[in-house]
């Protein structure tokens, strides 16, 4: 009976162990687990065999006992942290794919700024972080500048790239129907650089959190990267390891965000990759 109508294997996959997707997500995550929970391992042993002092090089339990004493602490600066990279990644990536947009519009526009963008690499985000502090004071601003500083060249090259990306033929037969420029970019342009997008968006929202911390080192008040500096100060090493723990932990976390929102806004491109993956 319940081989008539198809449904036993469908029952099997959903209703025990794990579906697909948890399978492969458990099976990309196994081997770095693994050799994560074995160097956490050989750390502590060398911590204890040797008798490390806590002060040069804390133990993972030091930095788990840190991460509990100071959590309340711990949990203030890293809110005002996610503050300083939400605002200025949201800036960032208005204003890349706006610039990204505006140069797709304009080559005379893009001959004239992109060289500008690429060269505005070269200056260290350490050199302008001191020059906004002096400008705009010890404020939440300077850090959100810094942030979207980071964040903005691989935002605005990747949908650049993206846009230029689109298929030659499909334009050509859009231009064929008659179709406006702003349908010509809405139907064709835009999706297909969307996967360039998420790309450089993956990229910034990762190294969002460095720029977060590099303009809380230059001056500020509050946030993880001064709960490290004032932690060093003390030589309370084992503080400094819970803060970098949190901040990889949040890099980590938005990483992940992106890549979901990615998989959920472009299942079609997965698809596709699938698709060629299996012919391969």
């Amino acid at each position: 009976m319940s081989g008539g109508n198809g449904r036993g294997p469908e029952m099997g996959a959903s209703g025990g162990g794990l579906g697909p997707v948890s399978t492969r997500l458990v099976g990309d995550w196994a081997l770095p687990g693994a050799i994560m929970v074995a160097g956490l391992a050989v750390w502590q042993a060398a911590s204890v065999l040797f008798q490390v002092p806590a002060w040069l090089l804390p133990s993972p339990t030091d930095i788990v006992g840190a991460l509990f004493s100071s959590r309340e602490t711990l949990a203030y600066h890293a809110w005002v942290t996610v503050q300083e990279v939400v605002v200025g990644f949201g800036l960032a990536f208005a204003v890349g794919v706006l610039t990204a947009i505006a140069f797709a519009y304009s080559r005379t526009l893009e001959r004239a700024i992109y060289p500008l963008v690429v060269a505005s690499q070269t200056i260290p985000v350490v050199a302008i972080a001191p020059l906004l502090l002096i400008w705009f004071g010890y404020g939440l601003l300077p850090k959100v500048l810094v942030v979207a500083l980071i964040c903005f060249f691989p935002i605005v090259v990747n949908t650049t790239d993206g846009l230029r990306s689109v298929d030659p033929e499909l334009v050509n037969l859009l231009r064929t129907l008659r179709a406006s420029r702003w349908q010509i970019f809405s139907k064709a342009q835009f999706p297909s650089s969307l996967p360039f997008l998420f790309s450089g968006t993956k990229v910034a929202i990762a190294v969002s959190v460095i720029g977060a911390v590099i303009g809380e080192w230059v001056g500020a008040s509050a946030g993880l990267g001064y709960f490290m500096v004032r932690s060093a100060s003390q030589m309370q090493t084992a503080r400094v390891f819970a803060a970098i723990f949190i901040l990889s932990a949040l890099g980590v976390a938005l990483f992940a965000l992106a890549a979901v929102l990615e998989r959920r806004l472009l299942p079609w491109y997965h698809d596709s990759r699938r698709d060629r993956a299996a012919e391969d």
